[in-house]
């Protein structure tokens, strides 16, 4: 692979050649998943967060088609700011360098270019999934979950999707689902899904050794870690479905659907919560920053 679309921050760079801890971070959330001026607040936190827990955080994203991995501050304020930030999955990326795009990376995007790069652990909110409707529509990160070998951190796949079809699919997939203090597979913004879980870990080493374990059998997949909203912060599940009902008619009505369709519920979801979503959102976020972060630590001890 030719080296020279990468360009990694110095501290970045220099924190992997001595194989310090890590976490990558995804550039999507700043872009598209929230709204200004959350945004920008969360994005530095975020980061804040990882260097208290003693890693280092790399924010991935596409700047005149350079793959960045380890944003400036001034970077990451014109990610946040700038309506023209395209959102680029996999199948963009030759054209986002080919035509020097300036992009923010999805899941599945944020995982293969950390990967590359070096980087063992990544933290983000909710993956993509199988989405809803007969058409059988599923997202790019699933298929990059299933050929990428790193951990990453979410508290499962985004609650607008299709939950049992998207668990279905990591099992069919092989991709190996970690319940991070929990039992079953957290649902977003609600702790639980009823949906089972392979492993049940008590903390970071725990992870650390079944990522161990998985490279060392050569399997080239992720390590799904979920982990719960935290409790004060869940939304209870008879009001998520209502506010997800509301939502999911308010877009047939505009015939909102393929990438527009998930911000646009999530947006609505938390215009109808009164805020209830975002907040929980935002929790989540940091909470898996810092279980990402630990996770790293413990990994390059």
């Amino acid at each position: 692979m030719d080296n020279s679309f990468f360009n990694l921050s110095p501290e970045v760079e220099s924190a992997i050649s001595s194989k310090e801890p890590i976490v990558a971070l995804e550039s999507t959330v700043i872009a598209h998943g929230l709204p200004r001026p959350q945004n920008l607040a969360t994005a530095r936190r975020l980061e804040e967060i990882v260097r208290a827990a003693g890693a280092m955080p790399a924010t991935i994203a596409i700047l005149d088609g350079k793959l960045r991995v380890g944003l400036t501050e001034e970077q990451v304020r014109f990610i946040a700011e700038n309506n023209d930030i395209k959102k680029v999955s996999i199948r963009d990326l030759p054209i986002a360098v080919a035509q020097k795009w300036n992009g923010a990376t999805t899941v599945a995007t944020t995982s293969w270019i950390a990967q590359r790069a070096g980087i063992e652990v990544f933290a983000t909110g909710g993956i993509g999934g199988v989405h809803r409707g007969s058409l059988p529509d599923i997202s790019a990160d699933l298929a990059a979950l299933a050929s990428t070998s790193i951990i990453v951190v979410c508290s499962g796949a985004k609650i607008v999707l299709d939950l049992a079809a998207t668990r279905e699919w990591l099992e069919t997939n092989g991709i190996t689902v970690v319940g991070y203090g929990c039992d079953e597979m957290p649902a977003f913004y609600s702790p639980g899904s009823g949906l089972p879980v392979d492993v049940s870990v008590d903390g970071p080493s725990d992870v650390a050794q079944l990522f161990r374990a998985q490279q060392g059998l050569e399997l080239d997949r992720a390590l799904l870690v979920t982990v719960p909203v935290p409790a004060e912060f869940a939304v209870p599940a008879d009001q998520l479905q209502q506010t997800l009902a509301a939502a999911l008619k308010q877009a047939e009505a505009q015939s909102v659907s393929g990438r527009e369709l998930t911000p646009f519920l999530l947006s609505r979801m938390a215009e109808t919560s009164k805020g209830a979503t975002l907040r929980a959102n935002i929790a989540l976020l940091e909470n898996n920053a810092r279980v990402a972060a630990e996770i790293a630590y413990t990994l390059s001890a």
